[in-house]
């Protein structure tokens, strides 16, 4: 006789949703851990910390423009967002790589389930680019000299880029059971970067991308920029939405409620594309043409001391810098030019938009000195060379032209007031050098400066400066006559003379003729 044992059928009672989401954050949290340890995740974010402090720390940023410093946030987390895709790609497709794939049918969490956790794997990631965005952003803000206005959508476009790199890796390794696919795409989006993508914002196709940085030669008050970013903002929060969907979607998850997402996502999406289709005005529109030809009429004035200072109104603060700069220079002059009533007016082209190269033109208002949007480093000793030349030639579009002995006056005025004034004279030549003939810059047209122009000035930088200055002002009709030679101006300031050839050619020079 036998006993035949039937063992009962083992009953699976279904997983109570809270521990299924239970188990999606516990595994999200295991990938998330797995990304930041990876190589090349740790080499990017010491090289992103490495970078946002050079950026905070460099000192000719201790003028920084707001409606600048937020766009500058915008290209480290490019890369980020590349290197968060490959790894994120490489996790999904870990099982499959491993041939462990079957071993997951046993396992109460879903593949769609999976893929929700790959996605949320990606957010501390994002998380950590906000806040270097925030800390590049907030230090540049809190400095003494900033000015303007940053956007919260320009700030949003870096943490944005991550996450859509990294949902749009999940989607590829959904798509695509392949660990080559990621590389191969990561070299073509770069040499689309590179090589293809348009960089100009003037065009509606290069907002399709994730980031539209321009630039130009100055910066523009944050009304003129008019770019699109908050609708481009809303099209990077509708793509990302919309690739996470999908990658739901195609995970086995094709329910009513994931249908639903994937087509709001996608109107979202669209929204953007249409709000931001327009992109960045390629040339003037009537605020920058008003910002251009008639400043006067969105600037306000403020008086320090003995000039008039007329600027946009974010810029008002930096009017007291302005002042320093003139005052310095004007104490070190003669005549009538040492109490002259100057003003100093802001001035920019925005005529052919943000990222072009234009050079303003000298103003022939007697007495008016042009400053631009930019301040700190070399700016000073130019808006130096811009106020001296004023006083000198009466006004900029004829200290522009100067090309005979008055150079020395213009440019020992400009950097005799200075702590460090080899180093201003180096920063105002468009070589950097101290010696031999250069071009000078200034805000509007450059100015030119012969070998022997540029001796006699260093050696006037070499002596104390209140010997110098006696002198200026005692010979100053002379200082600034256009009949006086380079070598009476180098006798009158106690300059030993030059070899007899290089005062001849210097005097051949002096007439101004080409």
């Amino acid at each position: 006789m036998s006993t035949v044992l039937e063992t009962p059928a083992r009953v699976v009672e279904p997983t109570h949703p809270a521990r299924s989401w239970a188990a999606v954050f516990a595994l999200a949290r295991f990938e998330a851990r797995e990304l930041r340890m990876i190589a090349s995740s740790l080499g990017v974010a010491v090289l992103y910390v490495a970078w946002v402090v050079r950026q905070v720390t460099q000192r000719q940023g201790d003028y920084p423009v707001l409606q600048d410093v937020d766009r500058d946030t915008q290209g480290m987390p490019v890369l980020v967002g590349l290197v968060v895709m490959l790894g994120v790609n490489r996790a999904v497709l870990r099982s499959h790589r491993r041939d462990t794939d079957r071993h997951f049918d046993v396992l109460v969490v879903e593949p769609w389930r999976r893929t929700v956790a790959h996605v949320l794997s990606v957010v501390p990631a994002v998380l950590f680019t906000a806040v270097c965005v925030g800390v590049q952003f907030t230090w540049a803000a809190l400095k003494p000299g900033a000015v303007g206005h940053g956007s919260p959508a320009e700030l949003a476009v870096g943490p944005l880029t991550v996450l859509l790199f990294g949902v749009f890796g999940v989607l590829l390794a959904r798509l695509v059971r392949s660990v080559f696919a990621a590389p191969v795409l990561l070299v073509l989006l770069l040499f689309a970067l590179l090589f293809v993508a348009s960089p100009s914002g003037t065009a509606w196709t290069s907002w399709l991308g994730p980031v539209v940085t321009e630039s130009g030669s100055s910066s523009f008050p944050s009304d003129l920029l008019e770019r699109p970013a908050a609708w481009h903002a809303l099209y990077l929060v509708g793509l990302c939405l919309f690739v996470a969907a999908v990658a739901v979607l195609v995970s086995g998850r094709r329910t009513a409620v994931v249908k639903a997402v994937v087509a709001g996502s996608l109107a979202l999406t669209l929204v953007g594309v249409a709000g931001q289709s327009g992109g960045t005005p390629p040339g003037s529109t009537p605020a920058r043409d008003r910002a251009t030809n008639a400043p006067e009429k969105v600037q306000s004035c403020l008086k320090h001391g003995r000039s008039t200072y007329c600027a946009f109104p974010e810029w008002a603060g930096r009017t007291a810098h302005w002042a320093e700069v003139v005052d310095r220079v004007q104490d070190l002059a003669g005549g009538s030019a040492g109490g002259e009533r100057l003003t100093v007016r802001q001035r920019i082209d925005a005529t052919y938009g943000l990222e072009t190269d234009t050079l303003i033109s000298p103003s022939a208002t007697p007495g008016q000195v042009t400053v631009g949007t930019d301040w700190g480093g070399n700016r000073v000793p130019e808006f130096a060379a811009a106020v001296a030349s004023v006083l000198v030639a009466g006004n900029e579009k004829a200290g522009s032209t100067v090309c005979d002995a008055r150079m020395v006056t213009i440019m020992w005025l400009a950097l005799g007031g200075e702590s460090d004034p080899m180093t201003a004279l180096r920063n105002v030549r468009l070589d950097d050098s101290v010696s031999g003939s250069a071009i000078v810059l200034s805000p509007t047209e450059s100015m030119s400066m012969s070998a022997e122009q540029t001796r006699i000035v260093v050696e006037l930088l070499k002596k104390p400066r209140y010997d110098v200055a006696g002198k200026v002002k005692a010979k100053w009709t002379e200082l600034t006559s256009q009949k006086t030679s380079t070598a009476r101006v180098a006798e009158l300031l106690g300059v030993p003379a030059a070899d007899k050839s290089a005062a001849k050619a210097e005097a051949d020079g002096d007439s101004c003729e080409e």
